[in-house]
């Protein structure tokens, strides 16, 4: 709390010396734009308004055109007009002082050529030289004047922005003292809590992994706040209540297998024999029931067996005879045992398996995988349809894919399908048998082999399933 508060009293005092140098640059800035750069343009426009003055002066003297006297009093108002605009922008005492001076001698050159124009008009004699020498003495004061004007602006203009580049550095200066310091405050405050909350959690979460891959123990034990503490006695509770749960679903498993393999067996065997008549003849009506019966057991004890498996796989309990094999030859196992299938379906098998290298295996786990996948495929491939099997060497490894032209996965239901008890919904209208089973088994049998296993479809052409396993 002490240290937060520090960081919040260093954040608060920085925003408020930012506000300030914030404020001085935008009144530096709002007097470079309104006023200098104002005044520059007027500057220009005086400029323009003197030379229009002396060229009409210059004009009417030789030519002592009315539109010329005219032309000249209208330059003379602008002159005057942009002189009091200027007058009412000026912001410092020298630019005043410019300014005043300015229209000082603006004011003799007019009383001269006033005096110059009403001796034309009356028609005395006078002398032009002392007239044209005392104008152009004040029109040079007034390009001097202007000159200086222009200088003064400019030299404003570097003042203020060298405030701006004093009150950026010193804005520069602060927060990278502030920012040093609340990164010390900052370091020391993560520091102490990583050692009273992310270590404790840290462990946590190690327990936590531990546990979910089937390692239960209750010694979970941490010096850490008390909330942090009941959460690790959670934990061990929790462990010691997986690991009961645990040893039950195993005990049940094993029952499960002894009540219910066996009796399915005899049930399939004692179908089979009164179908082949050993105990009488059957009638074609009870042969049919019988046979339907004997299907229903195999599918029975086919479920058992995977639960049996699934449940092995994801225990860790599945033992696994791993040794050096090659692929091919499983893959030509899984093709014929589904010949028949396939040919009641008219559906084709193409294979495209070069030489392949030997890698280390489960010879009889990957012919599961294969037989899953193929089954998978003749499943939901429509009658005429087509199946190909391919493998490639991948770097050190192998991949195999076994694609089908049934109606596809959908996008989103493509990582579902891996999880038990999921299957993909294609078609509402027809109902394909299925544990949703069988691409659990595969994922688990391939992951245990250090491997990988995905599917790439699109709704309406097909699918492809995929499993790489190293060497």
């Amino acid at each position: 709390m002490m240290g937060y508060l520090f960081l919040l009293v260093l954040a608060t005092s920085m925003s408020a010396y930012t506000i300030v140098q914030l404020g001085r640059v935008r009144d530096v800035t709002h007097s470079i734009i309104l006023v200098d750069n104002s005044v520059l343009d007027l500057h220009k426009s005086l400029t323009d308004d003197l030379l229009s003055e002396t060229r009409y002066e210059k004009k009417y003297v030789i030519m002592r055109d009315a539109a010329l006297l005219e032309g000249f009093h209208a330059a003379r108002r602008d002159f005057e007009r942009d002189l009091e605009q200027t007058v009412s922008l000026a912001d410092v005492q020298d630019l005043r002082e410019v300014l005043a001076r300015l229209a000082a001698h603006h004011r003799r050159y007019q009383a001269l050529f006033a005096e110059e124009v009403t001796a034309l008009r009356s028609g005395r004699p006078y002398n032009i030289s002392s007239y044209r020498e005392s104008k152009e003495n004040e029109t040079a004061a007034l390009f001097e004047e202007l000159q200086k004007l222009r200088s003064l602006v400019q030299r404003n203009v570097i003042y203020k922005i060298r405030r701006l580049n004093e009150a950026g550095a010193s804005a520069s200066d602060v927060a990278m003292t502030v920012t040093a310091v609340s990164l010390v405050v900052g370091i020391v405050i993560a520091l102490l809590i990583t050692r009273s909350i992310t270590v404790p959690l840290t462990r946590i979460r190690k327990r936590t992994a531990e546990i979910g891959s089937g390692v239960y123990e209750t010694d979970l034990t941490l010096a850490s706040p008390p909330e942090i503490g009941a959460l690790a006695q959670s934990v061990n509770y929790m462990s010691a209540k997986l690991k009961e749960v645990d040893r039950l679903k195993a005990d049940f498993y094993a029952l499960m297998s002894h009540e219910l393999r066996t009796p399915l067996t005899s049930i399939r065997e004692g179908t089979n024999l009164l179908r082949e008549g050993t105990a009488g003849e059957v009638a074609d009506r009870q042969k049919r029931i019988l046979t339907i019966i004997a299907e229903e057991s195999d599918r029975l004890i086919g479920l058992v067996s995977s639960l049996l498996d699934l449940s092995k796989l994801e225990a860790g309990m599945l033992s696994y005879h791993f040794t050096a094999g090659n692929v091919a030859a499983l893959v030509s196992r899984a093709v014929g045992e589904v010949v028949p299938l396939a040919e009641a379906k008219k559906i084709r098998i193409d294979r495209d398996i070069p030489d392949l290298p030997a890698i280390t295996m489960d010879p009889e786990r990957i012919l599961q995988v294969l037989r899953n996948l193929v089954g998978n495929a003749l499943k939901f491939t429509p009658a005429g349809g087509s199946v190909r099997i391919a493998a490639k060497k991948n770097g050190d490894g192998i991949t195999v894919s076994v694609a089908d032209t049934g109606p596809g996965i959908p996008k989103e239901q493509q990582e579902a399908i891996f999880d038990k008890f999921r299957q993909a919904t294609v078609d509402r209208s027809r109902a394909v048998p299925g544990s949703g089973l069988g691409l659990a088994i595969v994922k688990l049998i391939v992951q245990d082999h250090g491997g990988r296993v995905w599917v790439e479809s699109e709704q309406g052409r097909g699918c492809t399933f995929f499993f790489a396993l190293p060497a």
